[in-house]
């Protein structure tokens, strides 16, 4: 079972930018699509961008025209940029594959405060 680990939060101020990545401990070309998901607590974990393997997008209505989600199967990695960031961006995120299935790696904390 692939194992997924992301990385790249942090604390960046209203306007930022960050760029998150998925690290894949084996192949991701064989499945179709990937996501991107985040959770505040106490409040449910929600998608916020969807990438297939022929390179389709969606994304939440909340972060259309700002965040962008991108796959390079080559180094089996998962991207979100994240630009134009808002207090309400503020979660921990995750990755998965869409329809999420298995268990959930640890996230990376994603804080947008001034």
């Amino acid at each position: 079972q692939v194992q997924l680990v992301e990385s790249g939060g942090g604390l960046v101020q209203p306007g930022g930018s960050l760029r998150l990545s998925c690290a894949a401990s084996g192949s991701i070309a064989s499945i179709n699509s990937m996501g991107w998901y985040r959770q505040v607590p106490g409040k449910q974990r929600e998608m916020v961008a969807v990438v297939s393997s022929r390179g389709s997008r969606n994304y939440a209505d909340s972060v259309k025209g700002r965040f962008t989600i991108s796959r390079d199967n080559d180094k089996n990695t998962v991207y979100l940029q994240m630009n134009s960031l808002k207090p309400e961006d503020t979660a921990i995120y995750y990755c998965n594959r869409f329809p999420a299935r298995g268990g959930w790696g640890q996230g990376t904390q994603v804080t947008v405060s001034s």
